[in-house]
């Protein structure tokens, strides 16, 4: 889809394009996994909630990660709009996703649920592009995948160590883009997130002001900076921080029983001592953030992750050190 122009463009003309494709559509599946799932809902304990840093936001503790489950297409076996339709049924409120998971198709199942639901939800998607115009196009692309003509909250994808953060700022910037969408009301907040270098990581909030961080929080060594020298930087800033790779991303290669190598990605984790989800979850909650993204690969997986959050208590200090010492 063309851009009417990336030069003093208008929200309505930003949103003219395609709005007219934002048809509301639901599958059987769905329908049938929301009316199943009502008396559970009614019955079931609250999911706990907790502030996005300064925004004035309220969002659940457990968020919905946009890979594992929610990537995948639709197919006899798999429905990723029922895990949505579950997720806002129990109480989770916040969405993650971004237009490179699996080249949209995960922006794509989740609009299908927003089409209905979308005043329910606390939206974040992401953009891979560094640049002013490819910002405007990517978002609007992830807007009609989405069927939606807002998001809450854009953030700039994937900080590199080697990120040019003096380019960000520039008139054709990323910076530049994001902050006319919000103006225009696209979206509500700005974000970054990464989770290669703790240290440019800390460059970009120190240098330029973000509503959030959404970056690698886990007990495994090598995520240290990340726990000492970033998410410090980010709470005395009053950031939103989101936490992900809680279970060591990917395969869940932090979880007992999950296979102890990583097979996907560099930036996934591992250990040669394994510990319970429960444990992860309740760690990650521990620390000093706003919400924990996990990526769920059905219905069940959800379900048993709400559970795990609604019951976690808080560990202390010294619980948190053991279980950094023990997992190495």
């Amino acid at each position: 889809m063309k851009l009417p122009s990336c030069t003093g463009l208008s929200r309505r003309e930003f949103l003219k394009s395609f709005t007219a494709a934002c048809a509301v559509t639901q599958s059987a599946a769905t329908l049938a996994a929301d009316d199943a799932l009502s008396s559970v809902a009614r019955g079931g304990a609250t999911l706990p909630q907790r502030p996005l840093g300064k925004t004035g936001v309220q969002v659940s503790a457990l968020a919905l990660g946009g890979v594992i489950g929610m990537q995948l297409p639709p197919s006899a076996d798999h429905d990723p709009m029922a895990i949505a339709e579950t997720a806002l049924n129990l109480g989770v409120t916040y969405f993650d996703t971004a237009p490179s998971y699996n080249n949209g198709q995960s922006e794509t199942n989740y609009g299908h649920v927003l089409a209905r639901r979308r005043k329910e939800v606390f939206l974040a998607t992401k953009t891979g592009d560094r640049t002013h115009d490819g910002t405007l196009r990517s978002i609007e692309a992830s807007l009609k995948r989405l069927q939606t003509d807002r998001v809450d909250l854009i953030q700039i994808h994937g900080i590199s160590p080697t990120e040019d953060l003096d380019a960000w700022d520039k008139s054709v910037g990323v910076l530049a883009a994001l902050r006319k969408l919000r103006d225009q009301k696209v979206t509500r907040f700005i974000g970054l997130t990464g989770h290669d270098s703790a240290s440019k990581l800390r460059e970009a909030i120190e240098r330029y002001e973000f509503d959030t961080l959404l970056t690698t929080l886990n007990p495994v060594s090598r995520r240290l900076p990340f726990r000492d020298e970033l998410l410090p930087v980010a709470n005395r800033k009053q950031m939103g921080v989101i936490a992900m790779k809680v279970m060591g991303g990917g395969n869940g290669c932090l979880v007992t029983g999950n296979p102890l190598q990583k097979v996907l990605r560099p930036y996934h984790d591992q250990t040669a001592h394994q510990v319970q989800p429960a444990s992860l979850i309740r760690y990650t909650l521990s620390l000093p953030v706003s919400v924990a993204v996990i990526g769920m690969a059905s219905v069940e997986q959800l379900k048993a992750n709400i559970r795990m959050v609604r019951e976690a208590t808080s560990m202390t200090v010294a619980e948190r050190r053991e279980i950094e010492t023990a997992m190495g």
